[in-house]
């Protein structure tokens, strides 16, 4: 295949990946078919099958495609200092950051859709996790492990602190964005839920 080619079918690719994340965020796996994908990404239903070969593979590109977003979340998590005197500050600003990345309305929009076909894709649902937020809670432990090697933490499980700190700031803004159909916080909440949630761990872990 000539680079023309391979470019132009390059961009057919990614138009129908961008069509069909929009109309499996819009209307839901069951609800979507390959002619919508097919008209929102302007291309034959033909092309569209010559790219992905059934419904189900597409669905699972554009899902696991997402995991990938999450290695600059795995960074900001790796590098919290051992600074004792800013300890309580940079959690707060790694707090805020978390929040900020993993309340998006497009990611919980995402985790919606994952969610709500768990039992019809459950290996998708898991790998989903595992490449993503099970990365950063992985890598989360490392850091609280190295911080209280350094003496600033007392941390038997790091995986489960890492949990507790995740749980203490993702419970409200994302449960409720999951029962009302959308985010339902402000900037304001986020900075409260970021700094309430550090000051709770480490009245436990400090």
């Amino acid at each position: 295949m000539e680079a023309s080619e391979q470019g132009r079918s390059a961009l057919k690719h990614q138009a129908i990946m961008e069509a069909a994340t929009s109309a499996f965020m819009n209307k839901g796996y069951s609800g979507t078919s390959m002619d919508d994908i097919a008209k929102l990404a302007a291309v034959s239903k033909q092309t569209v099958y010559k790219h992905f070969s059934d419904k189900e593979k597409l669905f699972a590109e554009i899902v696991l495609a997402t995991t990938d977003r999450i290695d600059g979340m795995v960074d900001l998590v790796a590098h919290i200092p051992a600074d004792a005197e800013a300890l309580e500050d940079n959690l707060t600003r790694l707090a805020r950051q978390f929040l900020a990345a993993l309340t998006r309305p497009e990611v919980l929009q995402l985790r919606r859709l994952v969610i709500a076909n768990a039992d019809s894709f459950p290996e998708l649902g898991a790998s989903w996790y595992e490449q993503g937020f099970e990365r950063v809670l992985a890598t989360l432990a490392g850091t609280f492990e190295r911080l209280a090697d350094h003496g600033l933490l007392r941390c038997e499980e790091p995986l489960l602190a890492a949990h507790h700190f995740s749980g203490l700031l993702l419970w409200i803004p994302v449960n409720k964005a999951m029962f009302h159909g959308g985010p339902q916080h402000t900037e304001a909440d986020l900075d409260h839920y970021a700094a309430a949630g550090v000051r709770a761990f480490l009245a436990a872990y400090r």
